[in-house]
């Protein structure tokens, strides 16, 4: 159920780029405050609506806020591509590869629609970062044991049944090399015994924008791709290894699409730059 599907061979990510200098100082100095100041200002405004918002829309705009306040700080734009595949569909699985802590703001940035998601239970005891997805109704997920997991699973099958969507990462942690981890079944899972359909979702962009054991920001556009949902009515959990399967060829396929259509625009830019006259 929580097993994983183990990846298909791919070609090795180029390094992210170094940062400067400059860019550096203004991580450390200007951009690292910014974003402590935006993240507690937003998550107690996120506690303080949480007394009366049970439905947690205002503090699903809050998040929205955040993020976008964050991606501003960043000067690293995002781009949603096909969004047309989510439009209208209801409650479902967003199941989105994972690489850096920028993702969370680039999908709650994108995405039109109210949605909760999963998240390791020790993001909860962080300060104002930990009150907010407690308040708002995030689900934990503690893989501390079987029955933990079953459980984190189970309080996502019944946010399904109960019409929100619901965002994961199936690779469970952050990739630190720019290739797809292998995927956990659990996303598959949920979708199959709440019946919905699971959507593959690339991101493309926020490792080479914040890397893992990284802590300087290097700016960029970022890019969410939706893929073609993927129907479960009908499927049992004989079907989970194969439907999980499916979803991580999906992701991989866009992911490294538009990572080497980017990286190619990029290489051609640069090259273009560095043919360019000295100016007199």
């Amino acid at each position: 159920m929580t097993g994983s599907v183990a990846p298909r061979p791919a070609a090795e990510n180029s390094a992210p780029p170094t940062a400067t200098a400059l860019q550096r100082w203004r991580s450390n100095l200007v951009q690292a405050p910014l974003f402590a100041l935006a993240t507690a200002s937003m998550g107690c405004l996120s506690l303080v609506c949480s007394m009366w918002d049970k439905s947690g829309r205002q503090q699903h705009s809050l998040a929205r806020s955040w993020a976008h306040l964050l991606l501003r700080i960043g000067a690293s734009p995002v781009s949603l591509l096909h969004g047309e595949e989510i439009a209208n569909l209801g409650p479902a699985v967003y199941a989105v590869n994972h690489l850096s802590y920028m993702d969370t703001p680039a999908i709650y940035s994108c995405l039109p629609f109210q949605f909760r998601i999963l998240a390791r239970h020790d993001l909860f005891k962080i300060p104002f970062v930990g009150w907010h997805l407690r308040r708002s109704g995030q689900i934990p997920v503690d893989s501390s044991s079987l029955r933990s997991q079953v459980a984190s699973l189970n309080r996502g099958v019944a946010a399904l049944k109960a019409g929100m969507p619901l965002v994961v990462f199936p690779e469970g942690g952050r990739s630190d090399t720019g290739k797809l981890r292998s995927f956990m079944s659990g996303p598959a899972w949920m979708a199959i015994r709440a019946q919905v359909p699971i959507v593959p979702m690339a991101l493309v962009g926020t490792r080479e924008l914040l890397p893992m054991h990284v802590y300087h920001l290097l700016p960029r556009p970022l890019l969410l791709v939706a893929g073609e949902p993927i129907p479960t009515a009908g499927m049992t959990s004989k079907e989970v290894d194969a439907l999980t399967q499916r979803v991580y060829e999906a992701i991989a396929a866009m992911y490294y699409h538009y990572s080497d259509q980017i990286a190619a625009t990029e290489n051609e830019s640069d090259t273009l730059s560095a043919d360019l006259p000295d100016t007199p």
